[in-house]
């Protein structure tokens, strides 16, 4: 199943909320014009992709997205391996899930971006950072609809972001985790150029089916990357 597997109840990942206030630089000059807030009330404001693949764009998540992200986080389906197919309630998504991800705008330049094909929303991607603003070392993700598994856009859009932590953000670690028994998961890992590193077990409070199975984790390392691609290494610090 072509999910996250972090950003979910069971990890419970709070962040400070604040108001996101920088606009980081972007990868192309693709703009569209969607409604966007500011402290003086609703106005329309450009948004940029972060960036695009062949069926793929993915840009900035703004409040108006909570509709998006509720009915996303509704198919008991998409939250089988997350929640044990719970939803995720849209008071959540309002007061927690969404302010938590536009306060990483602010920090930048990685964090969750809205994915759609064909003008259509179809779910998200991740490049979350393990220390809050430093892309050094970034967890990958990916959570989409159900009418996008199969399709091949799990892995189009994680080969995207690994390209672009490596080649762009200088980053020197790329990893991403799953319960052990989300194989569809693990494939897109396995596809997007991330090997198997370990499995390992955690205490939750409302184990879900397969968690005694554990969770596994799978990392690519910038020398691979390199090494893997035939790319030069970017000058970073």
């Amino acid at each position: 199943m072509e999910i996250d597997t972090r950003f979910d109840l069971r990890t419970d990942r709070k962040r400070t909320v604040r108001e996101p206030i920088t606009v980081w630089p972007q990868h192309n000059n693709t703009t569209t014009m969607a409604t966007g807030h500011t402290p003086t009330g609703k106005v329309p404001i450009p948004l940029r992709a972060l960036l695009t693949t062949d069926r793929l764009t993915l840009r900035r998540f703004t409040r108006a997205d909570v509709d998006n992200l509720v009915s996303l986080d509704a198919d008991p389906q998409v939250m089988r391996y997350l929640t044990g197919g719970v939803p995720t309630p849209r008071e959540v998504v309002e007061s927690t899930v969404l302010p938590a991800i536009l306060a990483e705008y602010e920090r930048g330049p990685v964090g969750k971006w809205a994915a759609t094909a064909d003008s259509v929303f179809v779910g998200w991607f991740a490049l979350d950072p393990r220390t809050p603003g430093d892309a050094r070392e970034v967890e990958l993700g990916y959570r989409l609809r159900t009418s996008a598994w199969g399709s091949g856009l799990a892995t189009e859009g994680s080969l995207a972001l690994v390209d672009m932590a490596f080649r762009e953000l200088g980053s020197h670690r790329v990893w991403a985790e799953t319960m052990s028994v989300n194989h569809r998961s693990r494939r897109v890992m396995e596809k997007a150029g991330l090997r198997y590193v370990r499995t390992f077990h955690l205490d939750w409070d409302n184990p879900i089916p397969g968690t005694e199975e554990g969770e596994v984790e799978y990392e690519l390392l910038r020398a691979e990357w390199i090494r893997n691609s035939g790319n030069q290494s970017p000058q970073h610090s």
